[in-house]
C-alpha cells in the first residue's frame, strides 16, 4: 500500500550542455518522458536557466560583474577575498551569485535576471506542453550565517506555495502556534539537490508528493522569502556595524 505522506524526489537524465537561447521547457519536457503529474514541483538548477538567458560573462569580468550585481556590502573579510553583498535580487550571498564552476573556460555566470519570471515562464511552458499542472523552483547554492558548508535555497519560483503559513494551528500536543512559518521553497530545493548534486550533470529533479503545495502561477515567488531591511537584526557584518556606529557617534559629538 503507497503511503499517501510519501515523498518521492529524482533526477530528469538526458539534459545536456545549455546554450544561449535553448529551449528550456522543451528541453526539461523531453528529459521527463512523460512522467510529469499534476502536483509535481520542478527544481531547475539556475545556472541552466542564466545559460539559456545569456547571462554569461567574460571570466576577467569578474569584479566589474559583482559589482554590477550587487547593491550594497553586507561583510568582508580583512583581506577582501571574501565578500558578502546583498544583490539586485534582495539575495544576500557571496559575490552576488557570480559563479564560475560549470561555465565554458574564461567565463562566468550571473544569476537570472528576474528569477521569479523565469520559474512562470517555465511552470507556465510546462503545463501547456504537458497538461501536467506543475510547480516550478529555481535554485541556487547559498551558505547559511552561523553554520558551515553550503545548501541549494529557491531564488525563484512559480506556481508553487514557498512560506507555508502554519500560525494559528496546533502542534502534535496540541499547543497552538504562534510564529511558524516554514520556508518550504528552501526545503525543496535542498531535497531536489540530495539527488541533482553539484557535479552529476544534473541540473533539473522532480519532487512528487507536496501537490499541496503546487497553485496559481500567480502566487507570490522566491522574492518574497527575503526578509526586508527594516526587520533584520543582523543586516550587516560586525566590522561594518562597528564602523556605521563609529561614524554616527562621531556625526552625533560634532567630531
Amino acid at each position: 500500500m503507497s503511503d499517501p505522506d510519501a515523498l518521492t524526489v529524482w533526477p530528469l537524465r538526458g539534459i545536456g550542455e545549455i546554450q544561449a537561447g535553448d529551449d528550456l521547457v522543451g528541453t526539461i519536457v523531453a528529459a521527463a518522458r512523460g512522467a510529469l503529474e499534476d502536483g509535481d514541483i520542478l527544481v531547475v538548477t539556475s545556472k541552466i536557466v542564466s545559460k539559456a538567458e545569456g547571462r554569461t560573462r567574460p571570466a576577467c569580468e569578474r569584479d566589474a560583474a559583482i559589482a554590477d550585481e550587487s547593491v550594497r556590502i553586507v561583510a568582508e573579510n580583512e583581506a577582501g577575498t571574501v565578500r558578502i553583498v546583498e544583490s539586485r535580487l534582495g539575495i544576500v550571498a557571496a559575490a552576488a551569485g557570480v559563479d564560475a564552476s560549470n561555465t565554458a573556460e574564461g567565463t562566468i555566470l550571473l544569476l537570472p535576471v528576474d528569477p521569479d519570471a523565469s520559474a512562470r515562464a517555465l511552470a507556465s511552458g510546462i503545463r501547456a506542453r504537458t497538461g501536467a499542472h506543475v510547480g516550478v523552483i529555481v535554485s541556487d547554492t547559498l551558505g547559511r550565517a552561523w553554520r558551515e558548508g553550503q545548501t541549494d535555497c529557491a531564488i525563484g519560483a512559480g506556481g508553487v506555495v514557498v512560506i507555508e503559513d502554519l500560525r494559528g494551528e496546533t502542534d502534535a500536543a496540541g499547543r497552538p502556534l504562534a510564529v511558524t512559518l516554514p520556508c518550504v521553497g528552501d526545503e525543496l530545493a535542498a531535497a531536489a539537490d540530495l539527488v541533482k548534486r553539484k557535479s552529476t550533470g544534473l541540473p533539473v529533479a522532480v519532487v512528487r508528493g507536496r501537490a499541496d503545495l503546487v497553485g496559481d502561477l500567480d502566487l507570490p515567488g522566491a522574492r518574497s522569502i527575503v526578509r526586508p531591511a527594516e526587520r533584520d537584526l543582523f543586516s550587516l557584518g560586525t566590522r561594518e556595524a562597528y564602523a556605521r556606529g563609529l561614524a554616527d557617534g562621531s556625526a552625533g559629538t560634532g567630531g
